[in-house]
């Protein structure tokens, strides 16, 4: 195998799962536990978005930082905090989580970036889309069989969950530590402080560049849709008479991980705006989102048929929208807009958490999912792009 299946590649894939195992059992365990220990949906909202909240604040920083000093030297550094992080919640209550949240937030944003620089920088650009979908692919593995795990903790007392946390600190730092990103990027880029090393100047390119301010609003959107998910689905089927979080989680992260890999050479990579396949996209989290809106009354099939839909919309989106971007973004500054497109992920699943919470609290489940499906209405519009221009690749603004 060569290209994105490489040896090389498949071995930063397994460092990918091993870190994001974690996050599998996390995403189930702090509402359940949370609920349990009395604490209303805001405040699980707070504690689950902190997390990617911290990420989106750190991420623009970590691309600037790889890009000087190389991806290597940084993913060492980061395993060594992830491990901390995972240590925290062995020995901590709620208020514990929340620290912990913050400081894998942190270690998540210089992760995720120093691997997709790494993946972009090694691959050609035909080979780009599918680095980048096998890297969302392997990220999202853990959630097959996490969920699942994370019940049986929960129903047993969270006796082995401190166990279980810090055995996967040692098992991620192990393996990820004699992991080497091969790319240009492992050595020092002179001149960075210059005009590519101005990171807070490149924030007004979120909205002066058009490519960058569409694909964020996109991304901002779908990310609410998919942080509202994950932080109540395991409090919305505990409402529902049919209905398991676990299998919901687990269809969702199986659609994932089937749809990235059967699908990650149809994924566009040329550099070319394709409007229809993204507002198809779009459609499709919409009709996801308001089926798990109705569950409540239809009961289990269109809640397991809404777990499909958005494992589909959640394998598309990110890929697409990240691969179109390495095709029109300045090569000078890429690595940092990539850092700030990502970062709008990231504060849309922390807001997914955050404002769907307070109104979960003073609504329903059901309700706060059914503005979600209004949401990704909205963003089958702003999809649609009349200009059928091929951007062409500029190296300054």
């Amino acid at each position: 195998m060569n290209g994105a299946l490489s040896w090389p590649f498949l071995r930063l894939y397994l460092v990918v799962l091993c870190y994001f195992s974690s996050n599998a059992i996390l995403n189930v365990l702090i509402p359940l536990q949370g609920k349990e220990w009395g604490a209303s949906n805001t405040t699980i909202g707070l504690v689950m978005g902190a997390y990617l909240f911290t990420t989106m604040f750190f991420r623009p920083w970590a691309g600037q930082i790889i890009q000087k000093h190389g991806p290597t030297r940084i993913l060492r550094i980061i395993l060594i905090l992830n491990g901390l992080a995972l240590a925290l919640y062995a020995i901590s209550g709620l208020g514990g989580y929340l620290v912990a949240r913050m400081l894998q937030g942190v270690a998540t944003a210089f992760f995720s970036m120093a691997m997709q620089i790494g993946i972009i920088d090694a691959l050609p650009e035909k080979d780009r889309s599918q680095g980048i979908s096998l890297y969302s692919l392997f990220s999202y593995i853990p959630g097959i069989l996490g969920p699942l795990l994370a019940i049986g903790i929960w129903q047993e007392g969270m006796d082995s969950f401190g166990y279980v946390m810090i055995g996967l600190a040692v098992v991620t730092g192990l393996f990820g530590y004699s992991a080497k990103l091969e790319t240009k990027e492992d050595e020092p880029v002179p001149g960075i402080e210059g005009k590519g090393g101005k990171m807070l100047a490149s924030f007004t390119q979120l909205v002066k560049n058009p490519f960058l301010f569409q694909c964020s609003v996109l991304m901002l959107g779908s990310s609410i849709i998919f942080g509202a998910i994950t932080t109540f689905i395991p409090l919305y089927a505990l409402q529902m008479e049919s209905g398991s979080a676990g299998v919901y989680l687990m269809l969702q992260a199986a659609t994932v991980v089937f749809a990235r890999f059967t699908l990650r050479k149809h994924i566009p990579s040329d550099g070319k705006w394709h409007a229809p396949f993204v507002m198809g996209t779009m459609l499709l989290l919409a009709l996801a989102t308001l089926c798990i809106s109705l569950s409540q009354s239809f009961g289990r099939i269109p809640f397991y048929v809404g777990a499909v839909g958005i494992g589909m919309a959640q394998a598309l989106i990110y890929p697409t929208l990240t691969t179109y971007l390495s095709f029109v973004l300045p090569k000078v500054e890429r690595n940092v807009l990539l850092g700030l497109f990502i970062a709008t992920a990231d504060l849309g699943v922390s807001l997914g958490g955050v404002l769907m919470g307070p109104l979960a609290d003073l609504s329903s489940y059901s309700f706060m999912y059914g503005m979600c499906a209004i949401l990704g209405v909205l963003m089958i519009f702003f999809s649609f792009n009349r200009g059928k221009r091929v951007p062409v690749r500029q190296e300054t603004f």
